[in-house]
């Protein structure tokens, strides 16, 4: 089963960590992302931009696009993980791993994904971490 974990932490916090800092913070994930490169369970990782960098596009009568990100919250989501596992507990697992990497606060959201394109099915996690000499 596929799953995304989606990393959420106060913006301006993460933000304003030393290089040294942040360092340190993304060499602690990566001992965890080796972990599962190692089961196969790894997928795309991707660190987003600031939500300042970020528009939204808000359905209605009209669409608009706005600047700023989707949601008004005190936590931003900062980046995410897919992962291939079992189930719902080991991906709970991986969550409470990569939390330990971030001694922060925030929140890591587990969510199965649904795969929306049938291609897609053919090219998942696994196979394209394969292709690329993952």
């Amino acid at each position: 089963m596929l799953y995304a974990i989606l990393c959420y932490d106060a913006e301006d916090m993460v933000g304003s960590w030393t290089q040294a800092e942040d360092d340190a913070v993304m060499a602690r994930l990566a001992e965890v992302e080796q972990a599962l490169v190692r089961k196969g369970w790894l997928g795309p990782v991707a660190r987003l931009l600031p939500t300042t960098s970020a528009v939204t596009l808000r359905k209605g009568r009209e669409n608009l696009v706005i600047d700023g990100p989707f949601a008004e919250t005190k936590e931003q989501l900062l980046g995410f993980h897919v992962i291939e596992c079992e189930g719902l507990e080991a991906a709970i697992d991986v969550a409470r791993q990569l939390a330990t990497a971030n001694a922060s606060g925030g929140a890591f959201e587990v969510r199965p994904i649904g795969l929306f394109r049938p291609v897609a099915v053919q090219v998942g996690p696994s196979r394209a971490m394969k292709a690329a000499g993952g």
